[in-house]
């Protein structure tokens, strides 16, 4: 019979076989081995022989996936670099704090999270006793990226070493007064702690793998030694699963970062069950990273379950772990003894006969607390082997229990990650098993109590001693007030080329930000601080001039003879490159931007990051980026190019932005404008970088954005800088016909001045109405101003809202325009004193001419000029016949 296996096609069939003969008896000999050993052995042996030609050096392709067994075998693991037994004191105490901080808040309805650094303490521990770098050698240290809901047990740590109090304890999620700890990391609400936020899963792993490539950035362009500052990411099996989690796993493994180590905590549970309840979510993300390019760590198993390998002599043991589904091992870890014979050993005889060999005690262990992620002897090993590990980023898979040491209520329950507190009698088995000297009068009153061994105890003292060896205390976020030179003297001459105008020529604002940032990188003392950042579209924003003279940031530099080297404008890669060109990732690009702009505390680096994209995939597409940028205190510029609805001709409604300015202006951190001219962008950049980089330097970032549309730029008026920095200021008088001409105010925004400036030619020359034309460069700062001045007022301050007082006397209503939905303008109407009224917008972009599609959306100058006539008439200053012959006369 022919073998069936001989008719499947192979890619080897297209390639010589130099000697078929030798390939023959090996295939023999395979055959042979599964025919009188079984599958299994002869699985075996192919393992053996890929791992020994790994080692060798021969190139072959690597398994996707390994036994459900550690990585690293008992005997292989590395001494232990201190003492255990003292070390384990130490957790528990966390372990008791952490629970004792939640559980206490519950009573106020605060809630917490209790569970996951159950399951996790060993993970973190022993990552602060032996590996986490602080801040106090190089001022950089590691950097790291703790699971959110994990936030108890660090504040239970930082409190074991005197930088948090018991009242800081009991002010857990209670901020309001000032003194409270935050739910989760949160660098704004804690920032002498955190350095990174968390708890929005999925955008720490990414922000992790950015921030270990701007490590080596920072010091392949010689601005930083980076070299021993190492990123560990903490993170959940069940946050796995969202998109941005593994989004940039290839980058981790295509730039060689082995400065970087996620942890990955799988005690196969999310918060409302398991996470993969029929499947191994260890055995997918294995395959997922080794894919990936990444080295693998696998934790699985504590100490106890070594004699039951060195037991398994028919491989049966390994075959049934790795069949057996994680919800299934949940349900064993909460199940008698009795019935895991039954289900787990009594799957074949092979299991049945080992299981002999087995006491209920040897067992229990087993199956309900031996876990490779709870013995800090097996974390040990395996962070030793992912620091030991160089060419590619490691993930160490730790399987732990969730709700660990926190008893049967709690351990492998579906509804744990929901449960907030324990029970008196419950806090006393916790003691018990801790170990802990909490004697029970302690409970009197049924408040648990907090647990501290003592400021000079042992345990505090060696752990402060191991903090003092790695370089200070960990979390720990520092600030370096760098303050970068006055833009006004230094940079000069950048915003005067802006503020000149560009006479006949035509050029649109975003080529004109792309010439000032040109201009800033010149500098020769912030230049090499500036940043450029761009997804993919640096040739749609008028960029490539920036490739030859910045070159595109690439740690391997340039290993090819680029297609366009020719020209004067090739594509330039360098290992010092200034430029971060991202590839088709705006979520890459964000989480680049962040670790820039948060470099001032990470490195003690201040960094000038100008991160560029087309605006509607910037607030609308990564939002919650923004959200994170604004919680990590980051500074920079972020600007939405090809702005606006009607002025991307021909691309459509994917991609006609309407509406950023209104997503943008709910995040308080953030600055935004819509400039009309250069020399508007000029003013704001510089009053940028003197409030996030000066003296008196605050915790903002900018939003910009700018338009393609071509337009002569005029130079700067006299006196027009406050109104720019504020918000608003007259750009162009009307010229009244006569004393009794009607008047109205016309505020626009960005390119909608020139729809305002035309209507104002009309409304003059064709129906006898003076308008003023105002360019209201912030309506989101007009806003927040008034806003703040409604605040004072409260407060019995006397205070009236910029916006009034720009407009204070001036005649006849107002009537706002923008390529912008109307709620934008909008948002100033309630503290403007005229008649008010707005046009925009508003509903889906569309394909077409700019001209079309102004006309469609009712913004073109024509539609401003029957919009203010209808004021006008309401008013009665002007005939309602009026209105009816301009729609007429416009075709509208």
């Amino acid at each position: 019979m022919t073998d069936p296996v001989a008719k499947l096609p192979s890619e080897l069939d297209q390639l010589p076989d130099r000697d078929a003969e030798e390939t023959a008896e090996w295939a023999a000999s395979l055959d042979a081995v599964a025919q009188h050993a079984g599958p299994h052995r002869a699985a075996y042996l192919m393992r053996r022989t890929l791992q020994h030609a790994e080692a060798a050096g021969v190139p072959v392709p690597r398994l996707l996936e390994t036994d459900y067994v550690n990585t690293i075998p008992t005997p292989a693991e590395p001494a232990f670099d201190g003492d255990e037994a003292m070390e384990s004191r130490i957790t528990a105490w966390n372990r008791w704090n952490a629970a004792a901080m939640v559980t206490r808040g519950s009573k106020l309805g605060v809630g917490g999270h209790i569970a996951t650094f159950a399951s996790a303490a060993w993970l973190y521990e022993t990552g602060f006793n032996h590996f986490f770098r602080g801040k106090e050698g190089d001022g950089s240290g590691d950097q790291l990226y703790i699971q959110g809901h994990a936030s108890p047990g660090i504040y239970a740590r930082a409190f074991l070493d005197g930088r948090l109090t018991e009242a800081h304890l009991d002010n857990f999620r209670q901020e309001a007064g000032g003194a409270g700890l935050p739910s989760y990391p949160h660098p704004r609400r804690l920032p002498w702690l955190w350095e990174f936020p968390t708890v929005s899963m999925g955008l720490g792993p990414l922000s992790a793998i950015y921030q270990a490539r701007f490590n080596r950035y920072l010091h392949n362009r010689g601005i930083k030694d980076t070299a021993n500052s190492h990123v560990w990411a903490f993170l959940g099996d069940g946050e796995m699963d969202e998109p941005e989690s593994t989004a940039a796993l290839a980058l981790a493994a295509r730039e060689r970062l082995d400065n970087l180590t996620f942890v990955i905590n799988c005690n196969l549970q999310r918060l409302d069950g398991p996470v993969r309840a029929n499947f191994k979510i260890v055995q997918e993300l294995e395959a997922q990273f080794r894919g990936a390019g990444w080295n693998v760590v696998k934790s699985l198993w504590g100490s106890a379950w070594d004699e039951l390998f060195q037991l398994d002599t028919t491989g049966a043991l390994i075959r049934r772990l790795r069949e057996v589904p994680d919800a299934q091992f949940q349900t064993y870890a909460t199940r008698d003894i009795g019935y895991i014979r039954e289900h787990f050993f009594g799957a074949e005889p092979a299991l049945a006969e080992l299981a002999k060999l087995l006491t209920d005690a040897k067992i229990a262990e087993c199956f309900y607390t031996s876990r490779g992620g709870h013995e800090a002897r097996k974390v040990y090993a395996a962070y030793r082997a992912a620091l030991a590990h160089k060419g590619t980023p490691t993930v160490v898979l730790a399987q732990t229990v969730k709700g660990y040491t926190l008893g049967k209520g709690f351990e492998s329950k579906n509804a744990n990650h929901q449960m907030k507190k324990l029970s008196v009698d419950e806090f006393k088995g916790m003691r018990d098993l801790l170990g802990l000297p909490i004697p029970d009068s302690a409970f009197d009153g049924g408040v648990v109590p907090y647990g501290h061994p003592g400021a000079d105890s042992p345990e505090v003292r060696y752990l402060q001693e191991r903090r003092a060896a790695l370089g200070g205390p960990a979390p720990a976020r520092r600030v370096h007030a760098v303050a970068l030179p006055d833009p006004e003297t230094n940079t000069a001459r950048a915003f005067q080329a802006l503020e000149k105008g560009s006479g006949k020529q035509e050029m649109a604002t975003t080529m004109a930000f792309v010439r000032l940032v040109k201009d800033l990188m010149r500098d020769k003392e912030t230049g090499k601080r500036c940043g450029p950042i761009v997804p993919d579209e640096a040739r749609t924003f008028g960029m490539e001039s920036l490739f030859p003279s910045a070159g595109i940031y690439s740690p391997l530099g340039q290993t090819y003879d680029p297609v366009d080297r020719d020209q004067l404008m090739y594509y330039k890669e360098a290992k010092d490159g200034q430029i971060l060109n991202e590839g088709i990732t705006e979520a890459g690009a964000m989480a680049d931007f962040i670790a820039a702009s948060t470099s001032y505390a990470t490195h003690g680096e201040t960094m000038i990051p100008f991160y560029i994209f087309y605006s509607m995939f910037g607030w609308q597409r990564t939002g919650d980026q923004m959200w994170q940028l604004a919680d990590q205190l980051g500074k920079g510029f972020i600007v939405g190019a090809t702005a606006g609805r009607t002025t991307l001709t021909g691309e459509g409604l994917q991609h006609a932005d309407g509406h950023s300015h209104l997503i943008a202006s709910t995040n308080p951190a953030s600055l935004n404008y819509d400039p009309a001219f250069a020399y508007e962008i000029a003013v704001i950049v510089k009053d940028g970088l003197r409030r996030m980089y000066g003296p008196d330097a605050e915790d903002v970032f900018y939003y910009l954005t700018v338009y393609n549309e071509p337009k002569p730029q005029p130079a700067m008026p006299e006196g027009v800088e406050e109104g720019i920095v504020k918000g608003l200021y007259r750009f162009k008088e009307g010229v009244p016909a006569s004393a009794a001409a009607p008047r109205i105010q016309l505020l626009a925004s960005g390119t909608a001045i020139h729809w305002a400036l035309a209507a104002q030619e009309l409304l003059a020359a064709e129906w006898g109405v003076t308008a003023d034309v105002w360019s209201a460069t912030s309506w989101g700062e007009l806003r927040r101003d008034a806003l703040e001045s409604d605040a004072a007022l409260l407060r019995g301050e006397e205070r009236i809202p910029y916006v009034r007082k720009a407009l204070e006397g001036a005649p006849g209503p107002v009537l706002a325009v923008s390529d912008w939905m109307r709620q934008v303008p909008d948002q100033i109407s309630q503290w403007v004193e005229q008649d008010w009224s707005s046009l925009g917008t508003d509903g889906f972009g569309l394909s077409d001419t700019r001209e079309a599609a102004r006309r469609h959306f009712g913004v073109d100058a024509q539609s401003i000029t029957v919009a203010a006539l209808a004021q006008l008439a309401r008013r009665g200053e002007v005939p309602a016949s009026s209105v009816k012959e301009a729609r007429e006369r416009y075709g509208l």
